[in-house]
């Protein structure tokens, strides 16, 4: 995507956490192993303040990950979190852990042995997004929100359905899958924390 459309995209994150009024960074992008199989410039184009999380399969993948960006988050000033792998975040000082919406339990001891982290999991329903706030998790990721590639054989659960599920859900929501400059635009009165993606904001 081009820079243009990439900051269409920051400003509409931007507009969406202003009116939810919280602290967590606005725009989110994740790293994706086919999608962005060398992250770094998309993380150098990231406004400052951005989040990264940083995700891969294989564990020597994510330690490669991990030592590839973090000088360049500190540089940036990115918020930046690990994906699954919440020993290789603490061991790298990173700024909090990801996990998958299957392993959400364990947000709940992290939360007790790093309380300044930012822990956030993956959501796919209300339920979800009610479950993982009682791990003491900041924040969640409702995908996928509109068709995407990467998840091809989902169901999108559409901006009418993100709508109903922010407003009702007991922490922040992020928005992730299909978002870019364009559905960003359907999204402009929903109740979210920012906007996630992965294509998006790939360079």
């Amino acid at each position: 995507m081009d820079g243009l459309a990439r900051a269409r995209l920051a400003r509409a994150a931007a507009g969406l956490n202003r009116r939810r009024d919280t602290p967590l960074p606005s725009l989110v992008f994740l790293t994706d192993d086919e999608r962005t199989p060398d992250p770094l410039n998309a993380v150098y184009a990231l406004p400052q303040g951005s989040l990264v999380i940083l995700r891969a399969r294989q564990a020597l993948r994510r330690v490669a990950l991990v030592n590839a960006i973090t000088p360049v988050a500190k540089e940036r000033r990115l918020v930046w979190l690990v994906a699954d792998d919440p020993e290789l975040a603490s061991r790298a000082g990173a700024d909090g852990a990801h996990f998958p919406e299957a392993r959400m339990e364990e947000a709940h001891r992290w939360r007790a042995r790093r309380t300044h982290w930012l822990i956030t999991c993956a959501a796919h329903s209300l339920g979800a997004c009610a479950r993982i706030a009682r791990t003491g998790a900041d924040a969640a990721f409702l995908a996928p929100i509109f068709a995407t590639t990467s998840h091809a054989q989902s169901r999108a659960l559409g901006s009418m359905r993100l709508r109903a599920i922010a407003r009702q859900s007991p922490l922040p929501v992020y928005a992730l899958g299909g978002i870019d400059d364009v559905t960003a635009q359907r999204l402009r009165d929903a109740n979210l924390a920012g906007l996630a993606a992965v294509g998006a904001l790939a360079v």
